[in-house]
């Protein structure tokens, strides 16, 4: 069994460079908003949901954002669409994100199979590395149950352990989550959410992806951080350059 993480741990060690709780704030604001490359890691078609406000607000605020997707899981498509039917609308979600085509990289794993690929996996993402050399990696949370969530997550960790991690929230594979860091969304960051959502037709039979879903949880999440909206996610590492 792989080792826990430590999220609050990983705050600690930011706090040590100051005693004040606004100098923390700060540092993982710049660290978030200041990095140059963002990289999401989904082990499946649609799986970025988890992280859709962020990398919006990403995005809005400059940073490069490529999105890495380990299957377009064919095998689950429901009755009446074809079996491609994810690859073409993976492409109008992250369109409605604002990801740009040239920065989105779709491989071929078979669904509910990644324990059996987890070399080869691994190599993938540490080909990413090389090639995106990203600041921040957003990756499934390491609480998450789903075999393929969970080897994106322990792979990931190895593959970019220089960098930034935070593990993003899916919660219906979620039995327990150890968020750490909130981030605040604006009005115009959860309609860009539910747009990108609605784009995965083929979905919408799954509550997950509706919209009083969605709402309700960045609703949920922005009590916890006095805001209106957020999103959480685990603090798997934090590098402070």
């Amino acid at each position: 069994m792989a080792p826990a993480y430590r999220p609050m741990a990983a705050l600690a060690a930011v706090s040590r460079h100051a005693s004040e709780p606004a100098f923390v704030v700060a540092t993982i604001s710049l660290m978030l908003f200041g990095s140059k490359r963002a990289l999401v890691l989904g082990a499946h078609t649609d799986d970025e949901f988890g992280c859709a406000g962020l990398i919006a607000r990403l995005i809005e605020d400059g940073t490069e954002v490529h999105f890495a997707c380990f299957s377009a899981c064919e095998e689950s498509v429901p009755e009446g669409f074809d079996e491609d039917v994810l690859k073409r609308e993976v492409v109008d979600a992250i369109g409605v994100l604002g990801i740009a085509p040239e920065q989105f990289y779709l491989y071929g794993y078979r669904v509910r199979h990644f324990p059996s690929k987890r070399q080869e996996i691994l190599e993938d993402l540490v080909a990413l590395r090389r090639r995106i050399e990203p600041d921040l990696v957003l990756l499934p949370s390491s609480s998450d149950i789903h075999q393929d969530h969970a080897v994106i997550a322990a792979e990931g960790v190895r593959a970019f352990k220089h960098s930034t991690i935070l593990g993003y929230e899916l919660p219906m594979n979620t039995i327990s989550f150890e968020h750490a860091c909130f981030v605040r969304l604006e009005p115009r960051h959860i309609e860009v959410k539910i747009r990108h959502a609605a784009a995965y037709v083929s979905q919408q039979h799954r509550t997950y992806m509706s919209a009083s879903f969605l709402s309700g949880l960045a609703a949920v999440r922005g009590v916890q951080m006095n805001a209106p909206a957020a999103e959480a996610f685990e603090v798997v590492r934090m590098v402070v350059p």
